[in-house]
């Protein structure tokens, strides 16, 4: 059995998500992916059953990946405010400095057939948790966690990929949107 090499799972992760957000899933092959990454592609299935388990591998790993960078930036203690401040500014931040994996995963979670079963993922649970703790803590509003979570992060999705504004004026609508939150869900 040949051993596995890091580079070579890294290059074809990001071949994956090269040929994704290029060619979609059903255009993207095997084959392809393999050809991207520079491997054959007996070496793809070294480190990958067939394509379907490949995707929804790195999709787990990319996502728990942005929920980790969110929660590494959470610090015990925080007040309301600047907790909903730094919940917004580190989703912002990830998404400017990981456009391409952020579009991999937000493709990803909304093709029904793939991401069926992805539901379970840690990070996805986590912040499902972490919302609805601070609910029972009386530390925002009490709606449903899906409704929080979408005013949390929908907007700065919509901020972030906002490409006809510049990187300044980005930035006066992410403070204006953090404030707004923030009048929104705090008690």
């Amino acid at each position: 059995m040949r051993r596995r090499d890091d580079e070579k799972a890294k290059s074809i992760k990001e071949a994956v998500i090269k040929l994704i957000l290029q060619e979609g899933f059903h255009g993207t092959s095997i084959s392809k992916i393999a050809k991207e990454a520079g491997v054959s592609p007996a070496t793809v299935y070294i480190y990958f059953d067939n394509k379907e388990i490949m995707l929804q591998n790195i999709y787990h790993e990319y996502s728990e990946e942005i929920f980790d960078y969110i929660f590494n930036k959470v610090q015990c203690g925080m007040a309301g405010k600047q907790l909903i401040e730094v919940l917004v500014r580190s989703y912002y931040n990830y998404i400017q400095e990981n456009r391409e994996i952020f579009n991999f995963v937000e493709q990803f979670s909304n093709c029904p057939s793939l991401a069926s079963g992805c539901s379970e993922i840690k990070g996805i649970c986590n912040i499902n948790n972490f919302i609805g703790e601070l609910k029972k803590n009386n530390v925002i509003k009490d709606y449903r966690v899906e409704n929080l979570i979408a005013i949390i992060f929908y907007p700065v999705k919509s901020i972030a990929f906002n490409d006809h504004k510049s990187e300044k004026e980005r930035a006066e609508l992410l403070e204006e949107m953090i404030e707004i939150i923030q009048d929104v869900l705090l008690k």
